[in-house]
């Protein structure tokens, strides 16, 4: 099969019926990133000077104690269920599972001081991570479609993941940190001549794809070096952070122009398809972190504004006709870490996300999401003196389940056999994650 052939029928598979395994979120937001934000239902990442800080609260790469290279694996198995009430015209269901499209990331990140650079001795520390599916095989994660059945807004394969940061202190316990998410805008462009077999001449093909950066921005605070003139303080045990993300989003624009010598004179026939494969709302996030000894414990709100996708997909051609409305959400997280001794450190934490999908009725595209609850544990192995290795080890674990209360949707459309239906459901489940890393540090 020629080139126009085969991008005809990309754009065909984009914008069918089938189901999409591929939802707008991405890692760092439905799960977390290293086991430790796992663990903690991400309750602790803003006060986490592991690599995943580039992302929750670069100020807080400041506090490190040293260098990092952290390599990890995220296996997250959904089971998202779909019980029928009946309709009209109804797609006939193979199942109750819906969708158990695995997403599995290969992570890897490294963090280090940079201030040798400088002529001054002020700590800078730079901090890298970056996720990618498949065990690292996929970078281009997506599809974007509707969907008869109906499809899960969260969940499934995630897009690439590349955040880049630095931390430093300003003054007496506060720190500042800057970073930036990047994104993948992908094009691709195809002029030919074709015959009716598909037979394509004088083929022009254009494939790009733009980095897009987002920045994030975040303060930190001991509240005991920055108000206490004397140490020890009782306020060095309260840790302040609050951080600024701003909205990110994956587009793919595929435009194709053929002419069919006969039958579609000049100037062709016209194919387009623009379409969001991801999205992360913009966030503010604000935490704060108790110390008892060898239990810390922490609490973080975040701000997430979804409404803003209202907009975005207007101008998304696969779901501008769905009129798809989204709210903002005020997501809540506790969580707790406990030091059991030298080696061993464990991690839990809860959190309830309210879904900011308001439409439960969305022509044709059919989204489906849940209010979720969120429970993490986790535990944190230090090896000071490895065999073979002259530097310490960390080995990280966590676990997160997430619970999907059920909720009602009205599913509607045209079928395959252009008949207008319409089918009452309850969609449900639950998803487990584990997630695991090893960390060198030096």
């Amino acid at each position: 099969m020629k080139q126009f052939a085969r991008l005809s029928m990309a754009i065909a598979i984009t914008t069918s019926s089938a189901l999409a395994h591929a939802g707008m979120s991405n890692t760092a937001t439905t799960f977390g990133i290293l086991p430790s934000d796992i663990a903690s239902a991400q309750a602790l990442s803003m006060f986490s000077d592991q690599v995943s800080a580039t992302y929750y609260n670069p100020a807080y790469l400041a506090r490190s104690k040293g260098g990092e290279l952290t390599g990890g694996l995220l296996h997250a198995a959904p089971n998202l269920e779909l019980e029928s009430h009946g309709g009209i015209n109804a797609p006939v269901r193979s199942g109750d599972v819906l969708d158990d499209t695995p997403s599995q990331q290969m992570l890897i990140g490294m963090k280090k001081d940079l201030s040798f650079l400088t002529k001054y001795d002020h700590p800078i520390w730079f901090g890298f991570i970056a996720g990618v599916e498949k065990f690292g095989k996929e970078m281009m994660a997506f599809q974007s479609g509707t969907s008869n059945e109906g499809q899960f807004f969260n969940y499934g394969r995630q897009p690439l993941f590349v955040n880049l940061g630095a931390g430093t202190n300003l003054w007496r316990g506060i720190d500042i940190g800057a970073a930036l998410r990047i994104t993948l805008h992908a094009d691709a462009n195809m002029r030919t001549h074709s015959t009716l077999a598909g037979v394509t001449s004088r083929e022009e093909l254009d494939v790009s794809a733009e980095p897009v950066m987002v920045p994030i921005f975040s303060i930190s605070m001991n509240a005991g070096e920055t108000f206490c003139s004397k140490s020890p303080c009782w306020l060095d045990k309260v840790d302040a952070a609050l951080a600024y993300k701003g909205y990110a989003k994956s587009a793919t624009k595929v435009n194709a122009n053929a002419v069919i010598p006969g039958t579609v004179p000049q100037p062709g026939l016209d194919l387009a398809i623009t379409t969001i494969s991801g999205y992360q709302p913009e966030i503010i996030s604000a935490g704060g972190r108790y110390q008892m000894g060898d239990l810390q414990l922490g609490v973080t709100a975040e701000l997430q504004r979804w409404s803003d996708l209202d907009e975005q997909l207007q101008r998304d051609v696969v779901k501008d006709q769905a009129n798809l409305r989204f709210r903002d959400i005020v997501v809540p997280r506790v969580g707790a870490r406990y030091q059991l001794n030298d080696m061993l450190a464990l991690t839990g934490g809860l959190a309830f996300e309210k879904s900011p999908l308001k439409s439960t009725e969305s022509e044709q595209v059919n989204y489906l999401d849940n209010d979720k609850y969120i429970v993490g544990l986790g535990s944190s192995m230090l090896i000071k003196n490895p065999p073979v290795l002259a530097w310490p080890i960390q080995l990280d674990f966590g676990y997160q389940y997430h619970y999907l209360k059920e909720r009602d949707f009205t599913l509607t459309g045209t079928n395959s056999a252009n008949l207008v239906y319409q089918e009452n459901v309850t969609a449900k489940g639950d998803v487990h994650v584990f997630s695991g890393s090893f960390t060198l540090k030096f």
